[in-house]
């Protein structure tokens, strides 16, 4: 008995093994809705180019649409004797319409017909991607806005730098956001060709319009090479690279999420609705969402990593590795999407504990850069003269064991008799924070600005 899906060629069925490390059907079903999208707009162009008769497309639409509701109500049965989704849709079917679906594969083939689902799988992930981005953006913003003015330390190699806002921290994190939904825009663009009609790799001798399926399925245009429609999946790795940098970023705040809500900290805390306790340990409150995104950017490196390493040594056209792109990518994407999710929940949850942080500001002297860019406006000094009267103030206000603040006008005219009274208007974490005005600076007045700039942009 010859093999049903490929023909005369084969007397017998493949072994055990090959049928393990062969199919595809137990991940790919995942693209149920693609395939068959695909297989309704190349049906409908047979017909109208004359390939196939207006009641054989007929019958196929109507056959699809009953597959497409049988799978949506969970009453089909996936067999992995036919290997992938394709042939499983198809199979059914013939057993649906008989015949006339044996015409709807004419002019195609496996290979542009999973690289069109792929793509049409992978654009949807991104336009879900892209929808929780936006969200997250709001939400971070929105927080910004309402901690404009909520001091807190800035750090630079984890120690405490400048005084800045809790507001204008999270919105570093909108920024890198909507970098982010930009690079999956890119991404989108350049994927948004049809494969469809390039067939198994050389096109068609069969009078096809792929303008048209291209158009029915949303596309922009068909891609312009047989060979490289069947072979590409640039169109993975790059939404992967989008997506690991995306996982990266998010990875980053979890991180200081952690932080914040550690004891030693304590600038933040988390509702019971993102925390988890301990089987043994009554009082913890551990930030559990917070490092399970954390954790999430190995899976969607990893991904990316795995689709980079199958592709390196491929010769055109199509090769069956190109198989291994779909676990790795329908994985790292879902990831990404629960992280960005879980995110979106934490930031809307968390409340800043304002007087720990403010506290926290004032230690490690973070007012020195006031004190000597005062220097330089009110004593006309070059700054490098007033970095090191500053620096001098530090070490005098580390000896008495307080902070710059409480220094006398006496003790700082001990290193620099020109030092007057003035200098104590720049020296409170609040009175710094509010001096930063430049562009892009922290003040609490450019904070608000810049968030409610974000918000305006995000509700459109």
């Amino acid at each position: 008995m010859s093999n049903a899906m490929w023909g005369g060629r084969y007397a017998s069925g493949p072994a055990a093994v090959m049928e393990d490390i062969n199919v595809s059907i137990d991940f790919d079903k995942r693209l149920y809705r693609q395939d068959i999208a695909g297989s309704k707009a190349h049906a409908a162009m047979l017909r109208a180019q004359g390939i196939v008769s207006a009641a054989d497309e007929a019958a196929i639409q109507k056959g699809l649409d009953q597959v497409l509701a049988e799978i949506e109500a969970g009453s089909f049965t996936f067999k992995r004797s036919l290997e992938d989704i394709h042939m499983n849709v198809e199979a059914r079917l013939a057993e649906i319409i008989g015949a006339p679906a044996g015409r709807l594969h004419t002019a195609r083939s496996r290979n542009d017909q999973v690289a069109t689902d792929f793509k049409l799988w992978v654009r949807d992930a991104v336009d879900g991607l892209d929808a929780q981005l936006k969200d997250l953006a709001r939400a971070l913003a929105e927080k910004a806005l309402a901690e404009a003015a909520t001091v807190m330390p800035g750090f630079t190699h984890l120690q405490v730098a400048q005084p800045t806002t809790f507001g204008h921290h999270l919105m570093a994190y909108v920024e890198m956001v909507g970098r982010d939904r930009t690079r999956l825009a890119d991404a989108r663009r350049r994927l948004n060709e049809c494969p469809l009609g390039a067939a198994a790799l050389c096109g068609t001798s069969f009078p096809i319009d792929r303008h048209a399926t291209a158009a029915a399925l949303g596309f922009d245009r068909p891609t312009a090479n047989s060979l490289d429609s069947v072979a590409d999946r640039d169109f993975v790795m790059e939404t992967l690279a989008a997506a690991t940098i995306t996982a990266v970023h998010l990875s980053r705040l979890a991180e200081e999420i952690v932080i914040w809500c550690s004891s030693p900290f304590s600038f933040i805390r988390l509702s019971d609705a993102f925390s988890t306790g301990s089987s043994i340990m009554p009082q913890k409150r551990n930030p559990d969402a917070a490092e399970l995104v954390r954790a999430k950017v190995g899976r969607v490196l990893g991904g990316f990593t795995a689709i980079v390493t199958v592709l390196k040594g491929l010769p055109l056209t199509y090769q069956k590795d190109m198989q291994e792109d779909k676990e790795p990518t329908m994985d790292a994407l879902t990831s990404l999407s629960l992280a960005i999710a879980a995110m979106a929940g934490m930031v809307r949850d968390m409340s800043a504990n304002a007087g720990v942080m403010k506290k926290a500001a004032g230690q490690g002297y973070s007012t020195a850069t006031d004190l000597a860019d005062w220097c330089v406006r009110s004593l006309d000094i070059p700054f490098r003269d007033s970095h090191h009267i500053a620096a001098r103030c530090v070490g005098l206000a580390s000896e008495r064991g307080v902070p710059l603040h409480k220094l006398s006008l006496a003790e700082l005219q001990s290193v620099d008799k020109r030092i007057t009274a003035d200098v104590f208007s720049v020296l409170s974490v609040a009175r710094s924070v509010a001096s930063r005005v430049s562009y892009g600076g922290t003040a609490p007045k450019n904070v608000r600005a810049q968030a409610r700039r974000w918000l305006k942009k995000l509700a459109d």
